[in-house]
């Protein structure tokens, strides 16, 4: 698929190293179709990697996407430069009265906070309200998954005894869901945070249905409302190295951390990753841009 975005993004040089069709507005222009439209509020604290991440994501279908960044105005980002916020990312209020065929909540480092403490709660309610009207389906990653289910539908989180850390196998529950075409019976996904959410809650909730789940790592893929709102409780979307990363830095910060589960060749941290849900993750965002976005967006928003 080509994914449309700025010429000079420099995620755009990284993926198009990868042999990725990457389209710049320059080409895109000059062909005689309408692209979806997605936005992705990226909430996670090193953009550049997630932006990487979900291009490399969307990439697999023979759809145009063209991607609009997207931050939080009540926030100053500790690890991107505002430089490369403001040249590359809107700001909520500037996209806000537009319409969007898909869009993206990414996680965020907030697990241990109250939803409530959260600076930018106010305005990431605003803009989960927003996308009920102005969004044909909206994808929530890990702890916006968390989010969004507390906040449609009342769902808390609650704190785990140990961190939810590394590659865990999951099971597809409704394989005649299109979101899950192409999945294998069990599946690898990686998971990285401190909270987890209440499983019997979520199955006596009507109006969520839960796709795919782990013993270990509970309910991975819950739909709600036939598609318009996703939640997926895990990262699918990391590279081979992004936990490896995230385990290095805190074993140098002297935290007290376990080696990510299932993700070492022989449990030996000296080893490199082993890379076992790609394959997964392409079909899961495949089918999303397919089936909940392409499928049932209008051409033209009214």
């Amino acid at each position: 698929m080509p994914v449309k975005v700025q010429g000079d993004l420099p995620a755009k040089a990284v993926i198009e190293n990868e042999n990725i069709f990457i389209m710049d507005e320059s080409r895109a222009i000059s062909q005689d179709i309408r692209p979806l439209k997605i936005g992705v509020l990226n909430l996670m604290p090193v953009k550049h990697d997630t932006e990487i991440q979900l291009l490399r994501a969307m990439s697999n279908t023979p759809l145009q996407v063209d991607v609009t960044f997207v931050c939080v105005e009540n926030h100053v980002s500790k690890n991107t430069p505002m430089s490369h916020l403001n040249k590359f990312y809107s700001k909520f209020s500037e996209i806000k009265n537009k319409k969007f065929d898909g869009f993206i909540i990414t996680g965020a480092p907030l697990e241990l906070m109250d939803f409530e403490q959260v600076e930018y709660w106010d305005e990431l309610k605003e803009i989960m309200d927003w996308t009920e009207t102005n969004v044909t389906s909206t994808m929530h990653l890990c702890w916006a998954a968390q989010a969004g289910l507390y906040y449609h539908y009342g769902i808390e989180k609650h704190l785990l005894d140990k961190k939810m850390f590394g590659i865990f196998e999951h099971r597809v529950l409704k394989r005649k869901e299109p979101l899950m075409r192409g999945f294998d019976d069990v599946f690898l996904a990686p998971h990285s945070r401190h909270t987890g959410i209440d499983d019997a809650k979520i199955a006596a909730d009507d109006r969520l249905l839960v796709l795919a789940e782990s013993a270990m790592a509970g309910s991975f893929i819950v739909m709600a409302e036939k598609g318009k709102k996703i939640f997926v409780t895990g990262h699918p979307e990391y590279d081979r190295d992004t936990l490896d990363k995230e385990y290095k830095r805190d074993v140098a910060k002297g935290m007290d951390i376990e080696v990510p589960y299932n993700y070492y060749r022989d449990n030996n941290p000296e080893n490199m990753p082993l890379l076992t849900w790609r394959s997964h993750a392409n079909a899961l965002y495949t089918n999303w841009l397919d089936y909940y976005v392409y499928q049932n967006t209008p051409y033209e928003w009214n």
